[in-house]
């Protein structure tokens, strides 16, 4: 959706009390609710999901005060086009949860309390994390991998019942295909002909070239977004790519999680918190340890556990320290935990552009 042009609203109505927009958000309209900095509801509207119901929720936001924070649910789905809408007001846009499930027992539950909860999530900080803005290359990169996510998906499903098949199959035409490696016997499939498809065994025969030809297909899509996610990540962070371990798939899956927008992520410990690596505090009595953290996002912690595999195999700077981390009293598991915290302070230099300073691992 093109962005429409709007004055700054902060730079709107210098005079004007500060208040905090909420929003509610839904397929086909959006409930707002704007409070006062003093925690009173002064109005509630619900808008469609428009180019036009965007610029009147705005319009009717600035009416009631000076619009400096929004509290948006659903910011990566529902609220996807609102949020780019009123970041490129000027508007810092905070990324809202669900309401606590006691609370909305004890409230009730409407769309315009919805939105009168997110507002006040804003105001108490309850609510900090600034939304991504999802309006440049990072986009581009989620948008192909979800489209090689669902092909390659689709790939190995066909793959499956393709041998599915060929176990069932008249002998004559499974020992034809026996002993071929996968890309020879997809291509051989492919080049079946079963004429009329009158009897099973040519019905198989039909199966199994449909079934060839869709992998065929399949795996031209997937390699085409493979070269276009690594031409994205080089447009966007093109020294990425050269440290050791990264590939095109996880240096994606890391860039998705800071967005298109790095500078949310206050300092590298809150990008490591939000990969899932920053050590959890687990000390009682005379026990005092760390243990691995299983929150966050779980597709750049999978990455960064890639990374760390990676040069666990090959580099020898990091079997080295693995080694010493282990007689250090460490356990295995422990030291990659430490390493994944050092790879994402390394990579977190790169995302957010910031002055790079010596690779040497860390002792966290």
């Amino acid at each position: 959706m093109p962005s429409i042009s709007h004055p700054s609203a902060t730079s709107q109505g210098d005079t004007s009390p500060e208040v905090i927009l909420g929003v509610d958000t839904h397929k086909d309209i959006h409930v707002a609710a704007v409070i006062s900095v003093h925690g009173a509801l002064l109005d509630s509207r619900s808008f469609p999901t428009t180019a036009e119901g965007y610029r009147r929720l705005l319009d009717w936001a600035l009416t009631l005060g000076r619009v400096r924070q929004a509290g948006v649910e659903g910011t990566h789905s529902y609220g996807a086009a609102l949020t780019r809408h009123l970041l490129g007001a000027g508007i810092d846009v905070i990324e809202v949860n669900q309401p606590d499930k006691a609370h909305r027992r004890r409230r009730g539950k409407t769309d315009a309390i919805d939105a009168e909860a997110a507002a006040r999530a804003v105001l108490s900080g309850r609510a900090t994390a600034l939304a991504k803005a999802g309006d440049g290359h990072v986009e581009r990169i989620r948008l192909f991998k979800l489209a090689k996510a669902s092909a390659t998906k689709s790939r190995t499903q066909a793959i499956n019942q393709l041998k599915a098949i060929l176990v069932g199959a008249d002998p004559a035409l499974r020992d034809s295909m026996t002993g071929l490696s996968n890309p020879k016997l997809i291509h051989r499939c492919a080049e079946l002909d079963p004429g009329r498809t009158d009897t099973p065994t040519a019905a198989a025969a039909y199966t199994l070239r449909l079934l060839a030809r869709r992998i065929i297909e399949l795996t031209r899509e997937v390699d085409d977004l493979n070269q276009r996610i690594t031409d994205a990540v080089n447009a966007h962070t093109p020294e990425l790519l050269q440290r050791y371990g990264v590939g095109p798939d996880t240096a994606a899956a890391l860039l998705l999680a800071a967005g298109d927008n790095p500078h949310r992520l206050t300092s590298e410990a809150s990008f490591a918190a939000l990969c899932g690596v920053s050590p959890i505090e687990m000390s009682s009595g005379k026990t005092q340890r760390r243990r691995l953290n299983r929150g966050g996002d779980r597709q750049a912690n999978s990455a960064l556990y890639m990374i760390v595999i990676a040069r666990l195999r090959w580099d020898l700077r990091t079997r080295a320290y693995v080694d010493r981390r282990i007689r250090e009293g460490k356990t295995r598991r422990e030291a990659i935990r430490c390493l994944k915290r050092y790879v994402a302070r390394e990579l977190y230099e790169l995302i957010a552009r910031i002055p790079q300073h010596a690779d040497l691992p860390s002792t966290t």
